[in-house]
């Protein structure tokens, strides 16, 4: 399945009105293949400081530029390595952003003042004609308060920011369910700096040889870990690296198979409402337990993940327990975001 299957028409004028607000410096809700994204001017300084402050998002956490196509890439970076070309050719339109030294008319505010930039082409027929109609860059996070779940539907995006913004397009539910996988080109070795459906093996198979990756995260972040940083080696800050982010309001762990069932019988037992989301659906008899059952394949699991977290999160219990899923390399961006969705979970709203 992919976006164009499941995309509604959206008629070229309202394409076009989408395009015209841009340009005046409003945002928009702009669907994509991974999530709905919170579209602005990219080099507009005022319209991508809406961003920041619609989202409560951190001045200097940067953000992705999504291009209309990988003709638009000299417009954005420099020094670009045969890499990206390859990569961009293989997987664009698609769910891989490339971080880049960027040009030097790229506004700070993008970039959260670092020397690169992340850029991609969105896999979606709303988004890819929003940015050709655009001609140009748009800033694109994913459009929910900052740390949260991200919104893979049209509702989810007027839920949380509607009254923020001037107009969103309706581009059904996102296919893929989860952020891009981010690699980073900008020194000597590629490194993913974030998982994604774009996988080190497939990298690997288009540039020769594997790229470095990060180590998922443990789920407990620690003191002053609000905000994106380098690990100290000189890696490019990005979108979606801190060790608490895609977080519900409720409380959230995993558990493995074994003890889930003994886990939520025994918060329930305490008085705890209980949000279970596993692999097999059962019929508790506890009325304090609501099981959701999962995907059994990784790539079904990351599409309705969100989605999944945000009706359990909305459903009044005190808990969500999650059985944790297998540690292969197919699952380390559903793990990925999971755990940092544990260690993120049970906070107040800051702004």
């Amino acid at each position: 399945m992919t976006s164009a299957d499941v995309a509604p028409a959206i008629p070229d004028n309202e394409i076009r009105r989408a395009a015209g607000l841009l340009h005046a410096g409003e945002l928009v809700g702009m669907p994509t293949e991974t999530v709905y994204g919170l579209a602005a001017d990219a080099l507009n300084v005022a319209a991508v400081g809406k961003i920041f402050a619609a989202k409560g998002r951190p001045a200097d956490h940067p953000l992705i530029v999504h291009l209309p196509d990988a003709g638009h890439l000299a417009r954005w970076a420099r020094e670009i390595p045969d890499d990206a070309f390859a990569l961009a050719r293989a997987f664009w339109p698609g769910p891989l952003t490339l971080i880049l030294k960027r040009q030097h008319s790229v506004p700070d505010a993008l970039t959260g003042g670092q020397d690169t930039v992340g850029l991609r082409v969105p896999d979606h027929p709303v988004a890819l004609a929003l940015l050709q109609t655009f001609d140009s860059g748009i800033a694109a996070p994913s459009a929910n308060r900052f740390g949260r779940i991200s919104p893979t539907t049209a509702e989810h995006v007027r839920q949380e920011l509607g009254d923020k913004i001037a107009l969103i397009l309706d581009g059904g539910p996102c296919v893929v369910g989860i952020e891009s996988t981010i690699l980073d080109l900008s020194r000597d070795t590629p490194q993913i700096l974030r998982p994604g459906a774009i996988s080190a093996e497939d990298i690997a198979r288009v540039i020769g040889c594997p790229p470095r990756s990060r180590p998922i995260p443990t789920g407990e972040a620690s003191a002053g870990d609000h905000r994106d940083g380098a690990t100290g080696d000189g890696e490019p800050r990005v979108s979606g690296s801190l060790s608490a982010h895609y977080a519900p309001r409720t409380p959230l762990q995993m558990t493995a198979a074994s003890q889930l069932a003994e886990l939520a019988a025994t918060l329930a037992a305490e008085g705890s409402r209980v949000a279970v989301l596993a692999y097999g659906c059962q019929d508790p008899q506890d009325a304090r337990l609501i099981w959701r059952a999962a995907p059994l394949d990784a790539a079904g699991y990351a599409h309705a993940l969100y989605a999944n977290l945000r009706d359990l999160d909305a459903c009044g219990a005190d808990f969500i327990v999650v059985e944790t899923p297998p540690a292969t390399p197919d699952w380390q961006a559903v793990n990925d975001r999971l755990r940092r969705a544990a260690a993120g979970s049970g906070d107040a709203d800051e702004t």
